[in-house]
């Protein structure tokens, strides 16, 4: 999974892997989680999200199963 640096104070980095609908995300202070069957236009709407922060707490975050690696 290839990853892409963000402007965000929240997150370093973002990867997804269309196959498996997988969402990966560095997180600056907590780490990588990986989020699981989460639609390609999530992804793409989180890349497009003036405040990354704001789109994962209200969109990805508690809404998808997930995983702390």
């Amino acid at each position: 999974m290839q990853l892409i640096k963000v402007e965000s104070s929240m997150i370093y980095a973002v990867g997804y892997d269309e196959q498996t609908q997988t969402l990966e995300v560095v997180f600056n202070r907590t780490g990588v989680y990986r989020y699981r069957k989460v639609p390609k236009e999530v992804y793409k709407e989180l890349l497009a999200a003036e405040s990354k922060c704001s789109y994962m707490k209200s969109c990805i975050i508690d809404c998808y199963s997930y995983e702390r690696l």
